[in-house]
């Protein structure tokens, strides 16, 4: 039996945007602070970096925030998005488990990025900006920035991990596609690019060397406005999207997850898709197990501590309380590039530290092994970041088989694989390697932690 498509209608986009916070249980979320006074950033600071729309979402406390029609109206050139069973998956893998995934790969860039590329240049071009900058990993979310600029009339310009800029060519040549500059970070446009290369010139470079030069270069130009592809909460926000279309759509299914799988870099794409579901069950409905699938390259959730770090290497932006394995922490060179951050966003930290989401850490070999049977079995060929919740999907569906129990899987494919073919083809030639962070590696980047007293 072939998979089968759970679809929904233009007018089925939502119409709100949903805010965990809301209903998370305990005190608040912790503030992000001002490095240099250690107190909380107050909204005059936060709008040196963002519109007041964003401020709101970002500090707000409602649980829905309405989305603007002109962004509905964008969204609609892909979404609502589709929700497949993967019923020749199940069959390969000989499993009892009902197995779901959202599809974010039929976006324009091809992956879930969109979902707050959008709304973000939308304010950011109501506020009178006339350009965007911001730093990509793998260059999903350099490509949503650069599309979303093109939409409203925007320049984008977006500083690229290196080591991705060389693995993902054409992802700079999408960007380039749109109308956007694309530089490989560290470069020497920037006092913290020219610093990291002096030190090390064969730097393969870090989401959070590249965040710093994005932060640098919008600190010098006032016509720019500054983006986020991940981690802050009105990004977040933006992103559960997904995971409301999806409720709906297992509702076609006359199903409900027992299990929710996301894969978890700066945590937009697992909070995009789970939240929603977490939502519901923190007001009383259907208790579900959410599992966060990270990188061994990048073990954030499962080797980090909670704590106030920047999230940016060179120490330009403010304090946020999360889980980071230390912003001088640079990954081994993993092909997951939009996995790759050292700090995790606040409110997944949070969930996370209130027994709401599991985190699991996994080997780049494994979750290529998954994306490969993924593939073969679904035709769908899964981004290297999004093959982290293939992978964990897949381990969940063989435990099922093995305790002989049907159990509902709902994993979010967060993007195609399109232009991550060099992945694919240094696995199938034995070229990979599970590229776990060492303990001597991790210890180093904790030492850049700032000791900071609890808010």
């Amino acid at each position: 039996m072939p998979r089968t498509k759970f679809s929904l209608a233009e007018a089925d986009i939502p119409t709100h945007w949903y805010n965990i916070a809301a209903d998370l249980p305990g005190p608040p979320l912790a503030p992000a602070l001002n490095a240099d006074t250690g107190k909380p950033l107050t909204r005059d600071e936060m709008a040196h970096t963002m519109p007041e729309p964003l401020i709101e979402q970002e500090t707000g406390t409602d649980r829905t925030y309405e989305i603007p029609e002109q962004v509905r109206e964008l969204y609609a050139l892909w979404r609502p998005s589709p929700l497949f069973r993967a019923r020749r998956l199940e069959r390969a893998l000989d499993t009892p488990a009902r197995i779901y995934y959202k599809y974010e790969g039929v976006a324009p860039t091809g992956s879930h990025k969109p979902n707050t590329g959008i709304p973000q240049a939308y304010y950011n071009k109501l506020a009178g900006k006339t350009g965007l900058v911001t730093e990509t990993g793998a260059g999903q979310w350099g490509s949503a920035t650069a599309l979303s600029a093109s939409f409203f009339g925007m320049t984008a310009k977006i500083y690229m991990v290196k080591v991705s800029y060389r693995q993902k060519p054409y992802r700079r040549s999408l960007m380039e596609t749109y109308g956007a500059v694309c530089v490989p970070s560290p470069s020497p446009e920037t006092a913290v690019g020219r610093a990291v290369l002096a030190d090390d010139p064969d730097s393969p470079g870090s989401l959070g060397i590249a965040t710093s030069e994005a932060l640098e270069a919008f600190a010098r130009d006032p016509s720019l406005g500054y983006v986020l592809g991940s981690g802050a909460n009105h990004v977040l926000l933006h992103q559960t999207v997904i995971g409301q279309e999806a409720v709906r759509q297992l509702e076609l299914a006359d199903d409900y997850p027992d299990i929710v799988v996301g894969c978890a870099g700066g945590g937009s794409n697992l909070a995009g898709l789970a939240f929603p579901f977490m939502g519901a069950m923190l007001r009383g409905g259907t208790p579900v197990r959410v599992i966060a699938a990270e990188p061994a390259a990048c073990p954030t959730l499962t080797k980090g501590s909670v704590v106030y770090d920047y999230a940016d290497t060179g120490r330009l932006g403010p304090l946020f309380r999360m889980h980071s394995l230390g912003h001088a922490f640079v990954p081994p060179a993993v092909h997951a590039g939009g996995l790759r951050a050292h700090g995790m966003a606040p409110l997944v930290s949070r969930a996370v530290e209130d027994g709401l989401i599991e985190p699991v850490a996994v080997g780049q070999v494994r979750c290529l092994e998954a994306g490969v049977t993924f593939a073969r079995a679904e035709g769908v060929l899964p981004a290297p970041e999004s093959t982290h919740a293939v992978r964990v999907a897949i381990d969940e569906a063989m435990r099922c088989r093995e305790e002989g129990v049907s159990r509902a899987i709902v994993f979010g494919l967060s993007g195609h694989g399109h232009f991550d073919l060099a992945a694919y083809d240094s696995y199938f030639a034995g070229e990979l390697n599970e590229a776990e962070a060492d303990d001597e590696t991790l210890e180093r980047a904790a030492a850049s932690i700032p000791q900071v007293a609890a808010v």
